[in-house]
């Protein structure tokens, strides 16, 4: 059983390669702006779990059909994740002086890791099913220093990320709990995605493709 991962992001890959999965990454191209106003102008402010959920569906539903001429033959993943504080949705930083005053602000606080997780069922080359869900956890931070800030922010880890830090790298240290799936954090909820595979009938062990 082939599962494609519509994400080039490295956390995720590295979280199924930890489970015993090696997806077949298809990036996905998703312009996740523009996908996101206009699902806006039409339905007006999308909430956290809204806004993952539509980018994880379009992502997943982007790869459909053929993979260097070939037909897709097995399952499809789509994820996305952000992070919430305030009332407030944290994509990807992308700049320095972004990433520095989110710090500034959740340090010694408590926010909300959402992340997006939708899954289609294109055996035998064809869409026969789908099925999505939200996973949800809880992150308190450290009551980290400036100096701590601008080194993490130096580095370079926190820019590409949602909500500006990771739990599995450099980042880890300055988070002191987690509430949910930690896996949520990484960037998929292995739990969640388990109970999808096997929403569409597919044994979860089947996955399994790597030694160790």
């Amino acid at each position: 059983m082939r599962l494609y991962l519509a994400s080039t992001s490295p956390a995720r890959l590295a979280l199924l390669r930890a489970a015993g999965i090696e997806p077949i990454v298809v990036p996905s191209h998703v312009d996740e702006p523009a996908a996101v106003a206009a699902a806006e102008a039409e339905h007006g402010p999308l909430d956290a779990d809204a806004m993952v959920q539509l980018l994880a569906r379009l992502k997943a539903e982007a790869v459909r059909g053929t993979l260097d001429g070939e037909p897709i033959d097995g399952l499809i993943l789509g994820g996305d994740s952000a992070f919430a504080i305030d009332d407030a949705i944290h994509g990807k930083p992308h700049l320095p002086e972004v990433a520095r005053e989110r710090w500034r602000s959740q340090r010694g606080r408590t926010g909300r890791l959402h992340s997006g997780h939708w899954l289609i069922d294109h055996r035998d080359g064809r869409e026969n099913a789908a099925a999505g869900a939200t996973a949800v956890a809880s992150v308190t931070f450290a009551d980290v220093t400036d100096a701590e800030i601008d080194a993490y922010v130096a580095r370079g880890e926190p820019l590409e990320v949602a909500g500006a830090f990771t739990i599995d790298s450099l980042g880890g240290p300055f988070i002191t709990r987690v509430e949910g799936d930690p896996s949520t954090v990484v960037g998929l909820s292995l739990s969640t995605l388990r109970d999808l595979v096997r929403e569409l009938g597919v044994e979860w062990t089947s996955l399994w493709n790597r030694a160790g």
